[in-house]
């Protein structure tokens, strides 16, 4: 037993050599208790080193600082609890249930702690087995095997890239938006799991041998947006271009009315712009290519402001006044930066490798594998 423990700990600690990822799970909320069980195979749960058998259905709690362990009418209390799958292709489930969370499916390992004055959840998750939940959370079912591939690309690269994104909070990567979506393990779409596969240690590099900031979104509307419109921060390979590929797809296109005094009043009190200096030109905008700013650059309205504060769907649109409503007839879902996933998913149905798609979206880049061009690890990681 002290022999497999001490194994158990060593993998925690060498993830990295394994292609094993520290993944925050439940970001999202302010996790006090979870409910456990196993989904499939067999888990031994740990409470600090110890052994305490094979995991059936529990609880955690947070209780004084320390991780409660509930079992039926029994409390322990341990500074980290473990759950370690004893068979290969195990799965959990885990549902938050203060605040209370719909069920999620993970695969390989967890680990629990009390942090500042939450239980921090972490998925200690197998790189492939993150990349088939992440790309299935990100592009849903029934797409071409391409578009799985070239998502898996980006995200395999992201992962890479970012891998030390939450290292003070004790995780690397989370499972928002923030970072790259990852709800569930892949339950439902196997060709994602072989496009993981046939993909497998592939990344994008720039010009300088450097992994790409590898940024996608639903739909860019028809022209791909510079990452200097949303980030203030150019970057060489995401440059704006036309997309043809994505114009008649399901959300290239939106529409959408706002009440014109709390249009009106936003611009004044965030930016002085108001109707009375301005009449009615504050509400006209026609915007035929991607800008940066809502009518002009002199007034200081930045697009990413408006889409923020009235959440709409893209910064891509064009307004007029009718009556008391803006009016606002938008292309787009997203920041529009990088890869267009449903102009991807359309490439992909045309007959384009995955390759070709990632090259069509990010100028001036390359797919290398990562294992086989080892020269290339360092200057890849900015090393």
């Amino acid at each position: 037993m002290k022999t497999r423990i001490i194994f158990f700990f060593l993998t925690l600690t060498c993830w990295s050599n394994a292609q094993e990822l520290r993944i925050g799970l439940l970001r999202s909320i302010e996790v006090k208790k979870i409910a456990l069980s196993a989904n499939q195979g067999v888990y031994s749960v740990y409470g600090d080193s110890i052994n305490l058998g094979i995991l059936g259905a529990i609880e955690l709690e947070l209780h004084s600082g320390m991780v409660r362990i509930k079992t039926n009418d029994t409390y322990q209390d341990f500074y980290c609890v473990h759950i370690v799958q004893d068979t290969l292709n195990s799965s959990f489930k885990i549902k938050s249930l203060l605040p209370t969370s719909r069920q999620h499916y993970y695969p390989d390992n967890l680990e629990v702690k009390s942090v500042d004055g939450r239980l921090n959840v972490v998925n200690l998750v197998n790189m492939d087995n993150y990349l088939s939940g992440v790309v299935e959370s990100e592009g849903g079912g029934g797409r071409h095997l391409e578009y799985y591939k070239v998502q898996a690309l980006m995200s395999r690269t992201y992962a890479l890239k970012n891998e030390d994104r939450h290292h003070d909070e004790g995780f690397q990567l989370c499972d928002g938006v923030h970072c790259q979506a990852y709800h569930n393990m892949l339950r439902y779409t196997d060709a994602i799991k072989t496009a993981v596969q046939l993909t497998q240690n592939k990344v994008l590099v720039g010009p300088r041998d450097q992994l790409v900031t590898t940024y996608f979104s639903a739909n860019c509307g028809g022209q791909v947006c510079d990452a200097g419109y949303v980030w203030n921060t150019s970057v060489p390979y995401v440059e704006s271009f036309i997309d043809t590929f994505c114009i008649h797809t399901r959300q290239a296109t939106w529409r959408t009315t706002i009440n014109k005094r709390k249009w009106a009043d936003f611009l004044n009190q965030e930016y002085g712009v108001s109707e009375k200096k301005y009449g009615n030109y504050i509400y006209n905008f026609d915007q035929i290519e991607r800008k940066a700013f809502f009518i002009h650059p002199s007034l200081g309205i930045p697009l990413r402001d408006l889409r923020q504060k009235f959440h709409l769907k893209s910064t891509f649109f064009s307004s007029y006044l009718n009556g008391d409503q803006v009016v606002l007839e938008g292309r787009g879902f997203g920041h529009g930066v990088g890869l267009c996933q449903e102009g991807a998913m359309r490439m992909a149905e045309l007959g384009y490798g995955y390759s070709q798609i990632a090259r069509f979206y990010f100028h001036n880049v390359q797919v290398i594998d990562f294992q086989h061009d080892r020269s290339l690890i360092p200057k890849a990681l900015g090393r």
